[in-house]
Protein backbone atom coordinates (compact mmCIF):
# COMPACT_ATOMS: atom_id res chain seq x y z
CA UNK A 1 0.00 0.00 0.00
CA UNK A 2 0.74 3.71 -0.75
CA UNK A 3 1.32 6.32 2.09
CA UNK A 4 -2.07 8.68 2.54
CA UNK A 5 -2.08 11.81 0.68
CA UNK A 6 -4.29 13.40 3.75
CA UNK A 7 -6.57 15.58 1.28
CA UNK A 8 -7.78 11.95 -0.15
CA UNK A 9 -8.98 10.96 2.83
CA UNK A 10 -9.05 13.52 5.46
CA UNK A 11 -12.86 15.35 4.50
CA UNK A 12 -12.54 17.48 7.95
CA UNK A 13 -11.80 20.80 6.71
CA UNK A 14 -14.73 22.86 7.84
CA UNK A 15 -16.40 19.82 9.54
CA UNK A 16 -17.36 19.34 12.95
CA UNK A 17 -14.95 16.94 14.22
CA UNK A 18 -16.18 15.74 18.05
CA UNK A 19 -14.25 14.42 20.65
CA UNK A 20 -10.68 15.45 19.35
CA UNK A 21 -7.68 15.91 21.63
CA UNK A 22 -6.56 19.47 22.28
CA UNK A 23 -3.27 18.88 21.74
CA UNK A 24 -1.06 21.50 23.07
CA UNK A 25 1.83 20.98 20.60
CA UNK A 26 1.23 21.41 16.99
CA UNK A 27 4.50 20.99 15.49
CA UNK A 28 4.99 17.95 17.54
CA UNK A 29 1.66 16.49 16.44
CA UNK A 30 2.53 17.07 12.68
CA UNK A 31 5.81 15.43 13.06
CA UNK A 32 4.18 12.42 14.83
CA UNK A 33 1.39 11.85 12.07
CA UNK A 34 4.13 12.07 9.64
CA UNK A 35 6.04 9.53 10.78
CA UNK A 36 2.92 7.72 11.22
CA UNK A 37 2.26 7.94 7.83
CA UNK A 38 5.50 6.49 6.81
CA UNK A 39 5.17 3.55 9.36
CA UNK A 40 4.30 0.18 7.67
CA UNK A 41 0.54 -0.97 7.67
CA UNK A 42 -0.23 -3.10 10.73
CA UNK A 43 -3.24 -5.13 8.92
CA UNK A 44 -3.06 -5.83 4.72
CA UNK A 45 -5.70 -4.79 2.31
CA UNK A 46 -6.42 -8.96 1.67
CA UNK A 47 -7.57 -9.41 5.31
CA UNK A 48 -9.80 -6.23 5.18
CA UNK A 49 -11.59 -7.32 2.04
CA UNK A 50 -11.68 -10.94 3.68
CA UNK A 51 -13.83 -9.97 6.83
CA UNK A 52 -16.22 -7.60 4.31
CA UNK A 53 -16.90 -11.19 3.05
CA UNK A 54 -17.76 -13.11 6.57
CA UNK A 55 -19.52 -10.01 7.72
CA UNK A 56 -21.78 -10.04 4.36
CA UNK A 57 -22.25 -14.04 5.33
CA UNK A 58 -23.30 -12.86 9.13
CA UNK A 59 -25.64 -10.35 7.16
CA UNK A 60 -27.17 -13.25 5.41
CA UNK A 61 -27.43 -15.28 8.22
CA UNK A 62 -24.70 -17.28 7.00
CA UNK A 63 -22.44 -16.82 10.57
CA UNK A 64 -22.15 -15.19 13.69
CA UNK A 65 -19.97 -12.37 14.88
CA UNK A 66 -18.29 -12.43 17.98
CA UNK A 67 -16.65 -8.83 18.46
CA UNK A 68 -14.94 -8.67 22.16
CA UNK A 69 -12.03 -7.56 24.33
CA UNK A 70 -11.34 -4.36 26.41
CA UNK A 71 -12.74 -1.10 26.72
CA UNK A 72 -10.07 0.67 26.43
CA UNK A 73 -6.65 -0.88 25.90
CA UNK A 74 -3.99 0.57 28.03
CA UNK A 75 0.15 0.73 27.66
CA UNK A 76 0.91 -0.88 30.66
CA UNK A 77 -2.03 -3.70 30.56
CA UNK A 78 -0.85 -5.06 26.82
CA UNK A 79 1.03 -8.08 27.99
CA UNK A 80 1.43 -10.96 26.61
CA UNK A 81 -0.79 -12.77 29.56
CA UNK A 82 -3.61 -10.52 28.78
CA UNK A 83 -3.76 -10.80 25.03
CA UNK A 84 -3.26 -14.37 25.10
CA UNK A 85 -6.18 -14.15 27.90
CA UNK A 86 -8.79 -12.55 26.01
CA UNK A 87 -7.95 -14.38 22.76
CA UNK A 88 -8.47 -17.61 24.98
CA UNK A 89 -11.52 -16.38 25.93
CA UNK A 90 -12.78 -15.26 22.81
CA UNK A 91 -12.18 -18.74 21.39
CA UNK A 92 -14.00 -20.78 23.81
CA UNK A 93 -17.37 -18.63 23.40
CA UNK A 94 -16.99 -19.04 19.79
CA UNK A 95 -16.45 -22.64 20.22
CA UNK A 96 -19.24 -22.47 22.38
CA UNK A 97 -21.34 -20.61 19.85
CA UNK A 98 -20.24 -22.51 17.08
CA UNK A 99 -21.42 -25.98 18.13
CA UNK A 100 -24.46 -24.88 20.16
CA UNK A 101 -26.02 -23.44 16.94
CA UNK A 102 -23.90 -24.51 14.16
CA UNK A 103 -22.95 -21.79 12.72
CA UNK A 104 -19.77 -20.59 11.40
CA UNK A 105 -18.56 -17.65 14.08
CA UNK A 106 -16.48 -14.63 12.64
CA UNK A 107 -13.76 -13.47 15.43
CA UNK A 108 -13.10 -9.67 16.03
CA UNK A 109 -11.26 -8.71 19.24
CA UNK A 110 -11.22 -4.93 20.33
CA UNK A 111 -7.91 -4.76 20.78
CA UNK A 112 -4.61 -3.56 19.02
CA UNK A 113 -5.62 0.16 18.58
CA UNK A 114 -8.89 0.59 21.34
CA UNK A 115 -6.61 3.40 23.07
CA UNK A 116 -8.79 6.22 22.78
CA UNK A 117 -12.21 7.04 24.96
CA UNK A 118 -14.72 9.61 24.18
CA UNK A 119 -16.09 11.44 27.10
CA UNK A 120 -18.79 12.75 28.86
CA UNK A 121 -16.91 15.71 29.76
CA UNK A 122 -14.01 17.16 28.59
CA UNK A 123 -12.91 17.77 32.09
CA UNK A 124 -13.04 16.02 35.80
CA UNK A 125 -12.99 17.32 39.05
CA UNK A 126 -11.57 16.17 42.20
CA UNK A 127 -12.13 18.22 45.25
CA UNK A 128 -10.61 21.58 44.37
CA UNK A 129 -8.82 20.02 41.28
CA UNK A 130 -9.80 20.61 37.65
CA UNK A 131 -8.14 18.94 35.20
CA UNK A 132 -8.65 17.32 31.51
CA UNK A 133 -10.72 14.15 31.10
CA UNK A 134 -8.58 10.64 30.61
CA UNK A 135 -9.53 9.94 26.82
CA UNK A 136 -7.36 7.06 26.86
CA UNK A 137 -3.92 6.09 26.92
CA UNK A 138 -3.45 7.78 23.02
CA UNK A 139 -4.01 10.61 24.24
CA UNK A 140 -3.18 11.05 28.23
CA UNK A 141 -2.71 9.25 31.19
CA UNK A 142 -4.81 8.24 33.61
CA UNK A 143 -3.27 9.27 36.70
CA UNK A 144 -5.14 12.49 38.26
CA UNK A 145 -2.20 15.02 37.91
CA UNK A 146 -1.52 17.79 34.94
CA UNK A 147 1.59 15.90 33.95
CA UNK A 148 -0.44 12.42 33.33
CA UNK A 149 -3.62 14.24 31.59
CA UNK A 150 -2.16 16.75 29.50
CA UNK A 151 -2.50 15.45 25.83
CA UNK A 152 0.80 14.34 24.01
CA UNK A 153 1.10 13.40 20.47
CA UNK A 154 3.34 11.37 21.48
CA UNK A 155 1.30 9.14 22.49
CA UNK A 156 0.09 8.35 19.54
CA UNK A 157 3.65 6.75 18.17
CA UNK A 158 3.19 4.63 21.18
CA UNK A 159 -0.45 3.40 20.35
CA UNK A 160 0.80 2.45 17.23
CA UNK A 161 4.00 1.12 18.56
CA UNK A 162 1.45 -1.21 21.15
CA UNK A 163 -0.81 -2.28 18.10
CA UNK A 164 1.94 -3.76 16.45
CA UNK A 165 3.77 -5.72 19.27
CA UNK A 166 -0.27 -7.11 20.16
CA UNK A 167 -1.03 -7.86 16.42
CA UNK A 168 2.20 -9.65 16.18
CA UNK A 169 0.60 -11.99 19.51
CA UNK A 170 -2.29 -12.88 17.57
CA UNK A 171 -1.27 -13.66 14.51
CA UNK A 172 1.47 -16.15 16.46
CA UNK A 173 -1.74 -17.50 18.56
CA UNK A 174 -4.47 -17.62 15.45
CA UNK A 175 -1.67 -19.36 13.29
CA UNK A 176 0.91 -20.96 15.61
CA UNK A 177 -1.19 -23.70 16.64
CA UNK A 178 -2.45 -22.14 19.99
CA UNK A 179 -5.79 -22.09 18.45
CA UNK A 180 -5.41 -25.93 17.09
CA UNK A 181 -9.19 -27.53 18.43
CA UNK A 182 -6.88 -30.37 19.34
CA UNK A 183 -5.90 -28.47 22.48
CA UNK A 184 -9.52 -26.91 23.62
CA UNK A 185 -8.75 -28.63 27.08
CA UNK A 186 -5.84 -26.60 27.73
CA UNK A 187 -7.60 -22.98 26.45
CA UNK A 188 -9.27 -23.37 30.22
CA UNK A 189 -5.65 -23.74 31.55
CA UNK A 190 -5.44 -20.81 34.30
CA UNK A 191 -8.62 -19.80 34.46
CA UNK A 192 -11.47 -20.56 37.30
CA UNK A 193 -12.76 -24.03 36.87
CA UNK A 194 -14.79 -24.08 39.66
CA UNK A 195 -17.82 -22.31 37.93
CA UNK A 196 -20.69 -23.79 36.04
CA UNK A 197 -19.45 -22.07 32.90
CA UNK A 198 -16.19 -23.88 33.49
CA UNK A 199 -17.86 -27.20 33.73
CA UNK A 200 -19.95 -27.21 31.32
CA UNK A 201 -17.13 -25.69 28.98
CA UNK A 202 -15.06 -29.03 30.20
CA UNK A 203 -18.03 -31.39 29.24
CA UNK A 204 -18.42 -29.53 25.52
CA UNK A 205 -14.20 -30.09 24.82
CA UNK A 206 -14.89 -33.56 25.76
CA UNK A 207 -17.30 -34.11 23.31
CA UNK A 208 -15.58 -32.05 20.45
CA UNK A 209 -12.12 -34.46 21.56
CA UNK A 210 -14.43 -37.70 20.73
CA UNK A 211 -15.26 -36.44 17.78
CA UNK A 212 -12.20 -35.36 16.15
CA UNK A 213 -10.83 -38.89 17.13
CA UNK A 214 -13.68 -40.04 14.91
CA UNK A 215 -12.63 -37.65 12.24
CA UNK A 216 -8.86 -38.87 12.29
CA UNK A 217 -10.24 -42.83 12.60
CA UNK A 218 -11.92 -41.90 9.50
CA UNK A 219 -8.33 -40.89 7.55
CA UNK A 220 -9.75 -36.73 7.49
CA UNK A 221 -6.62 -34.06 7.40
CA UNK A 222 -6.67 -32.43 10.81
CA UNK A 223 -4.44 -29.84 9.72
CA UNK A 224 -7.32 -27.41 8.56
CA UNK A 225 -8.33 -27.31 12.33
CA UNK A 226 -4.48 -26.10 13.38
CA UNK A 227 -5.09 -22.25 12.66
CA UNK A 228 -8.34 -19.92 12.84
CA UNK A 229 -8.93 -16.48 11.54
CA UNK A 230 -9.19 -13.34 13.95
CA UNK A 231 -9.60 -10.25 13.12
CA UNK A 232 -8.92 -6.76 15.04
CA UNK A 233 -11.28 -3.52 15.35
CA UNK A 234 -11.34 -0.14 17.29
CA UNK A 235 -13.16 2.69 17.69
CA UNK A 236 -11.96 5.01 14.75
CA UNK A 237 -12.01 7.99 17.13
CA UNK A 238 -8.82 9.99 17.16
CA UNK A 239 -8.56 11.45 13.62
CA UNK A 240 -4.97 12.74 13.37
CA UNK A 241 -3.79 9.41 14.11
CA UNK A 242 -6.55 7.03 11.66
CA UNK A 243 -5.65 9.64 8.66
CA UNK A 244 -2.50 9.20 9.34
CA UNK A 245 -2.33 5.48 9.10
CA UNK A 246 -4.60 5.07 6.19
CA UNK A 247 -2.92 4.18 2.51
CA UNK A 248 -4.00 3.57 -1.09
CA UNK A 249 -4.03 0.24 -2.26
CA UNK A 250 -1.75 0.29 -5.37
CA UNK A 251 -4.41 -2.35 -7.34
CA UNK A 252 -7.85 -0.75 -7.01
CA UNK A 253 -6.53 2.38 -5.89
CA UNK A 254 -8.76 2.61 -2.55
CA UNK A 255 -7.59 4.04 0.48
CA UNK A 256 -7.72 1.75 3.51
CA UNK A 257 -7.04 2.22 7.20
CA UNK A 258 -3.78 0.33 7.74
CA UNK A 259 -4.64 0.35 11.45
CA UNK A 260 -7.45 -1.93 12.15
CA UNK A 261 -9.19 -4.42 9.78
CA UNK A 262 -12.63 -3.07 11.08
CA UNK A 263 -13.13 0.83 12.74
CA UNK A 264 -16.27 1.56 14.23
CA UNK A 265 -17.85 5.32 14.51
CA UNK A 266 -19.45 5.47 18.01
CA UNK A 267 -22.58 6.94 19.49
CA UNK A 268 -21.10 10.44 20.45
CA UNK A 269 -19.02 11.37 16.93
CA UNK A 270 -22.14 9.28 14.92
CA UNK A 271 -23.06 13.09 13.25
CA UNK A 272 -24.50 12.36 9.80
CA UNK A 273 -22.75 15.35 8.60
CA UNK A 274 -19.44 15.27 10.61
CA UNK A 275 -15.82 14.59 9.90
CA UNK A 276 -16.23 10.79 11.15
CA UNK A 277 -18.74 9.69 8.67
CA UNK A 278 -17.14 11.45 6.20
CA UNK A 279 -13.59 9.92 6.98
CA UNK A 280 -15.30 6.47 6.98
CA UNK A 281 -16.92 7.12 3.78
CA UNK A 282 -13.44 7.95 2.06
CA UNK A 283 -12.34 4.39 3.16
CA UNK A 284 -12.62 0.85 2.16
CA UNK A 285 -12.47 -1.32 5.22
CA UNK A 286 -15.69 -2.62 6.62
CA UNK A 287 -17.17 -0.61 9.05
CA UNK A 288 -19.76 0.00 11.62
CA UNK A 289 -21.59 2.57 13.30
CA UNK A 290 -22.89 2.92 17.10
CA UNK A 291 -27.09 3.35 17.21
CA UNK A 292 -28.13 4.85 20.77
CA UNK A 293 -32.03 5.13 22.10
CA UNK A 294 -31.58 8.51 19.94
CA UNK A 295 -30.72 7.07 16.70
CA UNK A 296 -33.89 8.08 13.91
CA UNK A 297 -34.76 5.80 11.16
CA UNK A 298 -33.62 9.01 9.02
CA UNK A 299 -30.54 8.94 10.61
CA UNK A 300 -29.61 5.48 10.01
CA UNK A 301 -30.47 5.89 6.61
CA UNK A 302 -27.92 8.97 6.27
CA UNK A 303 -25.34 6.65 7.31
CA UNK A 304 -25.91 3.96 4.95
CA UNK A 305 -26.35 6.30 2.01
CA UNK A 306 -22.74 8.40 3.19
CA UNK A 307 -21.28 4.72 3.67
CA UNK A 308 -22.78 1.95 1.96
CA UNK A 309 -24.13 3.67 -1.14
CA UNK A 310 -23.55 1.00 -3.30
CA UNK A 311 -24.99 -1.54 -0.95
CA UNK A 312 -22.35 -3.91 -0.68
CA UNK A 313 -23.12 -7.12 1.82
CA UNK A 314 -20.25 -6.84 4.72
CA UNK A 315 -19.47 -3.21 3.82
CA UNK A 316 -21.68 -1.40 6.89
CA UNK A 317 -22.59 -3.06 10.42
CA UNK A 318 -24.92 -1.14 12.59
CA UNK A 319 -24.04 -1.89 16.67
CA UNK A 320 -27.40 -1.27 18.68
CA UNK A 321 -26.90 -0.16 22.09
CA UNK A 322 -30.45 0.38 23.17
CA UNK A 323 -30.59 -0.51 26.91
CA UNK A 324 -32.36 -3.49 28.09
CA UNK A 325 -35.98 -1.26 28.94
CA UNK A 326 -35.81 -0.06 25.19
CA UNK A 327 -34.42 -2.55 23.00
CA UNK A 328 -37.86 -4.07 21.61
CA UNK A 329 -39.75 -1.21 21.31
CA UNK A 330 -36.82 1.55 19.33
CA UNK A 331 -35.02 -1.37 17.55
CA UNK A 332 -37.85 -2.41 15.09
CA UNK A 333 -38.64 0.59 13.09
CA UNK A 334 -35.40 1.09 12.23
CA UNK A 335 -34.32 -2.86 10.84
CA UNK A 336 -37.34 -2.27 9.13
CA UNK A 337 -36.62 1.26 7.58
CA UNK A 338 -32.76 -0.58 6.43
CA UNK A 339 -34.78 -3.77 5.06
CA UNK A 340 -37.32 -1.53 3.26
CA UNK A 341 -34.40 0.95 1.63
CA UNK A 342 -32.16 -1.94 0.48
CA UNK A 343 -29.57 -1.74 3.20
CA UNK A 344 -27.50 -4.72 3.41
CA UNK A 345 -26.23 -4.08 6.97
CA UNK A 346 -24.77 -6.57 9.50
CA UNK A 347 -26.96 -5.83 12.52
CA UNK A 348 -24.96 -6.55 16.18
CA UNK A 349 -25.83 -5.77 19.33
CA UNK A 350 -23.88 -4.03 22.15
CA UNK A 351 -25.36 -4.93 25.04
CA UNK A 352 -23.29 -3.22 27.68
CA UNK A 353 -23.12 0.49 27.39
CA UNK A 354 -26.93 1.13 27.41
CA UNK A 355 -27.64 -0.76 30.50
CA UNK A 356 -24.37 0.96 32.80
CA UNK A 357 -24.56 2.64 36.21
CA UNK A 358 -22.60 3.26 39.04
CA UNK A 359 -22.43 1.62 43.02
CA UNK A 360 -20.38 3.06 45.16
CA UNK A 361 -18.50 5.88 42.80
CA UNK A 362 -17.62 2.61 40.37
CA UNK A 363 -19.73 2.02 37.07
CA UNK A 364 -20.68 -1.55 36.69
CA UNK A 365 -23.24 -3.84 34.89
CA UNK A 366 -25.59 -6.36 35.51
CA UNK A 367 -25.65 -9.91 33.98
CA UNK A 368 -28.96 -10.11 33.68
CA UNK A 369 -29.45 -6.81 31.77
CA UNK A 370 -26.75 -7.32 29.37
CA UNK A 371 -28.26 -10.96 28.46
CA UNK A 372 -32.23 -9.54 28.47
CA UNK A 373 -30.78 -6.80 25.94
CA UNK A 374 -29.34 -9.59 23.71
CA UNK A 375 -32.78 -11.49 24.02
CA UNK A 376 -34.71 -8.70 22.92
CA UNK A 377 -32.37 -8.36 20.43
CA UNK A 378 -32.98 -11.87 18.84
CA UNK A 379 -36.72 -11.06 19.86
CA UNK A 380 -36.80 -8.49 17.23
CA UNK A 381 -35.08 -9.83 14.45
CA UNK A 382 -37.31 -12.67 15.08
CA UNK A 383 -40.54 -11.02 15.01
CA UNK A 384 -39.24 -9.29 11.46
CA UNK A 385 -37.86 -11.84 9.85
CA UNK A 386 -34.41 -10.27 9.67
CA UNK A 387 -31.03 -11.86 10.71
CA UNK A 388 -29.11 -11.23 14.28
CA UNK A 389 -25.52 -10.93 12.84
CA UNK A 390 -23.56 -11.01 16.50
CA UNK A 391 -22.48 -9.54 19.43
CA UNK A 392 -20.14 -6.61 21.06
CA UNK A 393 -18.95 -7.03 23.82
CA UNK A 394 -16.56 -5.43 26.38
CA UNK A 395 -14.98 -8.45 28.00
CA UNK A 396 -11.44 -9.57 29.22
CA UNK A 397 -9.94 -12.82 29.78
CA UNK A 398 -9.08 -11.86 34.32
CA UNK A 399 -10.88 -13.33 36.80
CA UNK A 400 -11.90 -9.30 37.45
CA UNK A 401 -14.87 -8.08 39.50
CA UNK A 402 -16.32 -5.66 37.55
CA UNK A 403 -20.00 -6.73 36.42
CA UNK A 404 -22.87 -8.33 38.64
CA UNK A 405 -24.14 -11.22 38.43
CA UNK A 406 -23.46 -14.36 36.42
CA UNK A 407 -22.68 -17.88 37.31
CA UNK A 408 -20.59 -16.94 40.46
CA UNK A 409 -23.60 -14.43 41.38
CA UNK A 410 -21.14 -12.05 41.66
CA UNK A 411 -21.97 -9.28 44.16
CA UNK A 412 -21.56 -5.73 45.07
CA UNK A 413 -19.29 -6.49 47.48
CA UNK A 414 -16.93 -8.10 44.98
CA UNK A 415 -16.95 -4.58 42.55
CA UNK A 416 -13.93 -3.82 45.35
CA UNK A 417 -12.14 -7.13 44.84
CA UNK A 418 -10.26 -6.76 41.54
CA UNK A 419 -11.79 -3.85 39.42
CA UNK A 420 -8.97 -3.06 37.07
CA UNK A 421 -10.90 -1.20 34.01
CA UNK A 422 -9.30 1.86 33.10
CA UNK A 423 -12.63 2.93 31.87
CA UNK A 424 -16.24 0.76 31.34
CA UNK A 425 -16.91 -2.12 33.01
CA UNK A 426 -15.89 -5.76 31.82
CA UNK A 427 -17.52 -9.03 31.72
CA UNK A 428 -14.78 -11.44 33.20
CA UNK A 429 -14.45 -14.94 31.71
CA UNK A 430 -16.92 -17.10 33.51
CA UNK A 431 -19.82 -14.24 32.93
CA UNK A 432 -18.38 -14.27 29.10
CA UNK A 433 -18.53 -18.31 28.92
CA UNK A 434 -21.84 -17.72 30.55
CA UNK A 435 -23.08 -15.32 28.00
CA UNK A 436 -21.73 -17.51 25.31
CA UNK A 437 -23.77 -21.06 26.17
CA UNK A 438 -27.24 -19.02 26.67
CA UNK A 439 -26.76 -16.97 23.60
CA UNK A 440 -26.11 -20.22 21.72
CA UNK A 441 -29.62 -21.16 22.52
CA UNK A 442 -30.56 -18.30 21.34
CA UNK A 443 -29.25 -18.89 18.12
CA UNK A 444 -30.12 -22.45 18.14
CA UNK A 445 -33.96 -21.44 18.14
CA UNK A 446 -33.54 -19.00 15.79
CA UNK A 447 -32.07 -21.54 13.33
CA UNK A 448 -35.12 -23.46 14.34
CA UNK A 449 -37.64 -20.98 13.70
CA UNK A 450 -35.89 -20.36 9.90
CA UNK A 451 -36.08 -23.39 9.13
CA UNK A 452 -39.86 -23.47 9.85
CA UNK A 453 -40.16 -20.36 8.14
CA UNK A 454 -38.09 -21.51 4.91
CA UNK A 455 -40.44 -24.55 5.03
CA UNK A 456 -43.63 -22.74 5.15
CA UNK A 457 -42.65 -19.59 3.24
CA UNK A 458 -44.15 -19.59 -0.35
CA UNK A 459 -43.80 -16.23 -2.88
CA UNK A 460 -40.64 -15.06 -0.80
CA UNK A 461 -37.47 -16.29 0.78
CA UNK A 462 -37.15 -17.03 4.71
CA UNK A 463 -34.72 -14.26 5.48
CA UNK A 464 -36.84 -11.34 4.08
CA UNK A 465 -38.10 -9.18 6.53
CA UNK A 466 -41.90 -9.13 7.20
CA UNK A 467 -44.22 -7.09 5.68
CA UNK A 468 -47.32 -7.09 8.50
CA UNK A 469 -46.82 -5.52 11.94
CA UNK A 470 -44.73 -6.27 14.97
CA UNK A 471 -44.69 -8.74 17.34
CA UNK A 472 -47.10 -8.01 20.31
CA UNK A 473 -44.25 -9.85 22.50
CA UNK A 474 -41.59 -7.32 21.56
CA UNK A 475 -42.02 -5.49 24.41
CA UNK A 476 -40.62 -6.81 27.65
CA UNK A 477 -43.68 -7.04 30.59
Amino acid sequence: MNPTHSHVVDGRRGLPAAQQPEWPDQNALRRITEELAAASPLVLVEECDRLRELLGAAARGEAFVLQGGDCAETFAGSTADAVQGTLRTLLQMALVLTHGASVPVVKVGRMAGQFAKPRSSRTETRGAVTLPSYFGDAVNGLEFTPEARRPDPARLRTAYETSAATLNLVRAFARGGSADLHRVQSWNRGFLTDTPAAARYERLAGEIDRTLAFMRACGVDPRQLHTTEFFTSHEGLLLDYEVALTRVDRESGRAYSAGAHLLWIGERTRDPAGAHVEFFSRIANPVAVKLGPSTTPDELMAYADRLDPDRTAGRLSFVVRMGRDRIRDLLPVLVEKAAGNGVRACWLTDPMHGNTFTVGGRKTRRFDDVLDEVRGFFEVHRALGSRPGGLHLELTGDDVTECLGGGRAMGVGDLRRDYASACDPRLNHSQSLDLAFLVAEMLQDAGETTGRDAGAATGRGAAQPASGGRDANLRRP
